[in-house]
């Protein structure tokens, strides 16, 4: 996909396709799309964040939330690295003397009318952030320095940053905090939807192996441990096939499975029950 802006051709992201569903914590979703409404022609959305321990899902409620609203979405990982021009548009060197301009999934979601989701955007430093600045505000567009052009975000343009709750991170400088509202929590899923979302991650496991995890998960929340759902899928995942290569009932291989996906201190909460 290519487009032109102030006679600049950029060539467009495609928008990431994802098999997933958001399974439960409605709550939280509606405070999402809430964020992104618009109730008036002087309105404009707001541009939330998520956050919440690594593998609760924050990028899955973001995506499952653009596809409600029917956009195409895109994803952004943020990184220490991330550089201004890595979040709007990069040259790429084509051909001996020809440049050709590539646009990140942000401002090619601004151009077409996509969702962004800036994800793990507390890893990224200060200087990153400063260039989405004016696109955090009223107005709403970005300028990049390296292809010499204004880029103003499409009506339909929806943004949201995910941002892990752990001490690996950069703090949000107070200008961009301030723009990166509101401050969406999403926490561990109740029983039933933990149940919920490894059966549809894991269909073909035995119920017992599922019950056996999510008691697992359950004892390990209640000792305030940072063990997530998307743990416990792997942890089912690779009982499974522990037991496709050797024979072994799945269910006896569960223990050294939550040893080897998450280690030794993580044995206490899976003897606990049989």
């Amino acid at each position: 996909m290519k487009t032109t802006i102030e006679g600049i051709e950029l060539h467009l992201a495609h928008p990431d396709q994802l098999e997933v569903t958001w399974i439960g914590q409605e709550e939280a979703m509606r405070q999402l799309i809430a964020a992104w409404m618009v109730v008036d022609e002087r309105d404009v959305p707001m541009n939330p964040r998520l956050l919440g321990k690594p593998g609760v899902g924050k990028t899955t409620m973001a995506y499952a939330a653009g596809k409600r609203l029917g956009n195409e979405v895109y994803i952004l990982q943020a990184t220490v690295d991330t550089r201004p021009e890595d979040l709007l548009i990069t040259p790429v060197i084509e051909g001996p003397t020809q440049l050709k301009y590539v646009a990140s999934p942000l401002v090619t979601a601004m151009i077409r009318g996509g969702v962004a989701i800036l994800d793990e955007g507390n890893r990224m430093s200060e200087k990153s952030w400063a260039s989405l600045a004016p696109l955090l505000d009223s107005r709403r567009y970005v300028e990049s320095i390296v292809a010499g052009i204004k880029i103003k975000a499409h009506p339909n343009f929806r943004m949201v940053a995910t941002m892990n709750d752990d001490s690996s991170t950069f703090d949000l400088p107070e200008y961009i905090h301030s723009r990166l509202q509101p401050q969406i929590l999403i926490d561990f899923p109740e029983r039933e939807e933990e149940l919920a979302i490894l059966r549809e991650n894991v269909p073909f496991s035995p119920d017992d192996v599922l019950h056996y995890v999510i008691e697992f998960l359950q004892q390990a929340h209640a000792a305030d441990e940072s063990y997530t759902v998307r743990d416990g899928i792997n942890i089912v995942r690779y009982a499974l096939k522990l037991q496709s290569e050797t024979g072994h009932p799945s269910r006896l291989l569960l223990p050294g499975a939550v040893k080897s996906v998450l280690g030794e201190e993580a044995i206490r909460y899976a003897l606990r029950h049989k």
